[in-house]
């Protein structure tokens, strides 16, 4: 009994030191809101049967959210308002799917929390036509405009394909994962890219429906996103990710979802490693 009791008492401590760090208007309000649009699975997504919210980013949230003493209020904002609710205070921190790039840093602070990358695919009953990436050299390829992917496969196809005497990549800017997906079906695009993390659960929903080719293509962070006007918010969160990290319930969130492999191994802020 009186280890469980020494045990609750370091635990409620913990909790209190992480909260000491948190803004006096989340203190007050007892809550963070957050923008999250819960149309990325396996990161964020609504059960179909109950419309909860389910996902790695859902989990993470709330975990995080309990360590500092708080409540999570999802905010479902489109991707492209996501920033501006920010800047504006509609919303305290986004935290959905967003990668951390060198560009969104000139307005955004990031506590990163998994590696991911830009991954091409096809369909299955092309699998046999794409072996290497390469082999999308010269074909058409459909990938979310809202992404960095779009950017990332042109710069790849500069190296890869034009830079050998290959064609380009023809990169088309769908409206989303989901209408890629849904032209790649049609055969209105040979290929399509998404994230890494996001394949493995897509492709256990629709079976012998896709085909991964070869390994991503990049390797960046996904980081909880934070306006550059509140570095107390950001420290507070990347005190709490250290102290998940060391309980081991940041790596059991991953772990429930099948992403092991996308765990970091530390706290990194902007890309960077704190020690």
């Amino acid at each position: 009994m009186k280890t469980a009791l020494i045990t609750l008492a370091a635990m409620v401590a913990a909790t209190a030191v992480q909260a000491e760090g948190l803004p006096d208007r989340i203190k007050s309000a007892g809550k963070v809101i957050v923008a999250n649009q819960p149309n990325y699975p396996p990161m964020e997504y609504k059960d179909p049967a109950t419309n909860t919210l389910m996902g790695v980013d859902i989990d993470l949230g709330v975990a995080l959210a309990k360590q500092l003493g708080v409540k999570v209020e999802w905010a479902d904002i489109g991707f492209e308002q996501m920033i501006s609710s920010l800047e504006t205070g509609r919303v305290d921190l986004i935290h959905s799917g967003m990668s951390d790039l060198p560009k969104r840093r000139d307005t955004l602070d990031f506590v990163d929390y998994m590696k991911s990358g830009a991954q091409f695919y096809t369909s299955a009953a092309r699998a046999q036509e794409f072996k290497t990436p390469a082999d999308f050299c010269g074909k058409t390829v459909g990938m979310s405009r809202r992404t960095s992917f779009p950017d990332e496969t042109a710069k790849w196809s500069a190296a890869n394909c034009e830079a050998k005497g290959l064609a380009a990549i023809k990169v088309v800017g769908t409206e989303g994962s989901a209408d890629a997906r849904a032209q790649l079906k049609q055969g209105r695009v040979d290929g399509a890219v998404q994230g890494s993390e996001t394949l493995p659960y897509l492709m256990t929903l629709e079976k012998n429906t896709y085909a991964i080719v070869g390994e991503p293509i990049t390797a960046v962070y996904q980081g909880i996103a934070f306006s550059k006007k509140d570095p107390a918010l950001r420290d507070a969160y990347a005190g709490a990710l250290k102290a998940i990290m060391a309980s081991g319930e940041y790596k059991a969130v991953f772990a429930k979802h099948g992403l092991e492999g996308t765990m970091l191994d530390g706290i990194y802020i902007n890309g960077e490693a704190v020690k």
